[in-house]
């Protein structure tokens, strides 16, 4: 993954944000000496954002797509309401079992619920209302989890995406090949459609577009 932004400001923001605790900074670690593509993880900027949008908000009910290995999930359980709750849902039982080994560690164990499978699968048993969801998953399905959560929301709640600049090869889509910069680029056109919703794309790391529910 591209920076949008050279290391030596990315460095310089992240000295300026709150610092991440030591059990996330240990699953960090672990992501990367565990994983395929620990570049998937939530850094600690977009990580420290979802915790500080979740306070903002005061969410009670999270919906998170793609947990990959827990540390989204574990951001936003720091900023969520006394009594909030967190679904996530992730295809991949390896990465589940990395996150639910921290999970269990932290002070959120019996409020983090995973749901192994896929998603599109798993999002047919759920009804919300959610005030908050994050979708970080496979691209190519995007337009479909969004318009899946989008009734699922309370009025006034907030769907975050992530991705949604795809290190700027979103700029030239109609020639890449790469299935998933074309999926996000159509994705990002579908949500520009929706003119009645209120939305704003946000170039943090590699892109959030945060969109408030009718």
């Amino acid at each position: 993954m591209l920076s949008l932004v050279s290391p030596e400001v990315e460095q310089y923001a992240r000295d300026n944000t709150t610092p991440l605790p030591e059990l996330l900074q240990e699953l960090s670690k672990e992501t990367y000496a565990k994983t395929a593509l620990p570049q998937m993880q939530s850094g600690p900027l977009a990580g420290q954002f979802l915790k500080t949008m979740a306070r903002v908000i005061n969410a009670a009910h999270i919906l998170e797509v793609g947990t990959f290995t827990g540390f989204s999930a574990l951001m936003m359980a720091m900023g969520m309401a006394e009594d909030g709750r967190i679904t996530t849902l992730e295809y991949d039982a390896d990465n589940a079992a990395i996150a639910r080994s921290f999970f269990d560690r932290s002070p959120f164990k019996d409020r983090i619920e995973i749901m192994v499978g896929a998603a599109a699968d798993s999002l047919k048993t759920l009804t919300g209302p959610y005030d908050l969801a994050f979708i970080d998953a496979d691209k190519t399905n995007y337009i479909h989890y969004f318009d899946t959560i989008l009734p699922m929301m309370r009025s006034g709640g907030l769907i975050m995406i992530d991705n949604v600049l795809w290190s700027g090869r979103v700029l030239h889509a109609e020639a890449e090949q790469d299935e998933s910069t074309r999926a996000i680029a159509a994705f990002n056109a579908h949500l520009r459609g929706l003119a009645e919703l209120d939305k704003v794309m946000v170039t943090l790391r590699d892109g959030i577009t945060l969109v408030v529910a009718p």
